[in-house]
């Protein structure tokens, strides 16, 4: 594990630079800490409580050669079973993917955790943020529909992506000072 930098958070999502918090944060003006502290990690967890919103990593463990936060930087992935927990938890309507179908993605990876239970996503909306749906049994064996969201990544990586979107270039010619932080915080509100 490496060092906590001085503004990150020792909580799930936690680093500074990848500023997921920075833009729940902005959406709900929650004031949030970002420090190594106690205080900021039960802000965090207040927050998710009272919005009844919870937050993993769709991978359980991975290898890296280099430490850093990149997807394609994970080898060995091993999975956290996430069907498992969709079927402990039924109120669970809405998968949130901070990020998309590239290789080692939250969708890609999801996908392929579902391709092991035999199912598959289908496609809502294919633009961004693309919108899917998947199917599983309840216990009484009627269906249940689980929508997921592959948001903009939160990783400044994923700004280049952000800048040649149709959408961001219109909302930048309208207001030059418009920012992809800006644009996430907007795809983010919909669906947080």
């Amino acid at each position: 594990m490496g060092k906590l930098l001085e503004k990150d958070v020792d909580f799930c999502y936690g680093s500074y630079y990848n500023s997921l918090w920075l833009y729940i944060d902005a959406i709900y003006n929650m004031g949030f800490r970002y420090d190594n502290s106690l205080e900021a990690v039960n802000e965090r967890k207040q927050f998710l409580e009272e919005h009844k919103i919870g937050i993993c990593d769709i991978v359980e463990r991975a290898k890296r050669k280099k430490i850093d936060a990149s997807d394609l930087g994970m080898e060995d992935i091993e999975l956290r079973n996430m069907v498992f927990h969709l079927k402990n938890y039924p109120n669970i309507k809405t998968l949130l993917f901070t990020g998309g179908n590239s290789k080692n993605g939250p969708e890609y990876l999801f996908r392929r955790h579902l391709k092991s239970y035999g199912k598959k996503l289908n496609l809502i909306n294919d633009e961004i943020p693309r919108i899917h749906q998947i199917e599983l049994p309840r216990e009484d064996g009627s269906k249940r529909i689980i929508e997921t969201v592959s948001l903009t990544s939160a990783s400044g990586s994923a700004n280049r992506a952000i800048g040649s979107m149709p959408l961001y270039k219109h909302l930048k010619s309208k207001n030059p000072a418009y920012t992809t932080f800006d644009f996430r915080v907007m795809q983010y509100r919909e669906f947080f």
